[in-house]
């Protein structure tokens, strides 16, 4: 099986997060453009408050989901901003896979999920498509998006845990780079 959708899971605080900044940045160090989204934790006085999304190649942002009153749907203590999601998140999925050696998504999860436009277009650039991705998908999460993604013939799934967490960025990269230099398409 030749490799084309490298997933990463594992519980809340492994690090999958931390690990797919080091895999863009080794890929990125290589000369190949990646481009997608990041989740990044928004934290004031040592606590959670929210998450931001990030376009990798413009680095625009926007709240996703904040404890704070936002309009849009409520997951545990968080609202979700469906509006930033379906704008910012969709739009950096949709141009890396037309302008992106490697395209990128963390995460899917409830709170992604909870867009028509993100899962349409998680559908078109990881399941419809033949670009290189890396795909940080929820672990328990039971929805078909996310059996889709693990159940495909070219997909490889990763488990991050507290004792692999510093070797398997590193082995991804590698694997991602090899795909990549040997011709993506």
């Amino acid at each position: 099986m030749r490799v084309r959708l490298w997933l990463l899971t594992g519980d809340p605080g492994a690090g999958k997060s931390t690990a797919v900044s080091r895999i863009i940045l080794k890929v990125k160090t290589q000369g190949y453009t990646v481009g997608g989204i990041l989740t990044r934790e928004v934290r004031s006085h040592g606590e959670r408050e929210g998450f931001r999304l990030v376009d990798v190649r413009t680095e625009e942002s926007a709240t996703l989901a904040s404890v704070k009153k936002i309009p849009g749907p409520r997951i545990g203590k968080y609202h979700v901003d469906l509006k930033a999601l379906s704008s910012l998140g969709t739009n950096a999925l949709l141009a890396a896979r037309e302008k992106s050696d490697l395209l990128v998504c963390d995460e899917v999860g409830p709170m992604e999920l909870l867009s028509p436009e993100f899962r349409k277009a998680i559908e078109e650039c990881f399941l419809r498509s033949t670009k290189p991705a890396l795909c940080v998908v929820h672990k328990r999460l039971a929805d078909p998006i996310i059996e889709e993604l693990k159940g495909a013939s070219d997909a490889k799934l990763y488990e991050l845990d507290y004792e692999n967490r510093s070797l398997l960025p590193h082995e991804m990269a590698e694997d991602i780079l090899y795909r990549l230099k040997s011709g993506s398409e």
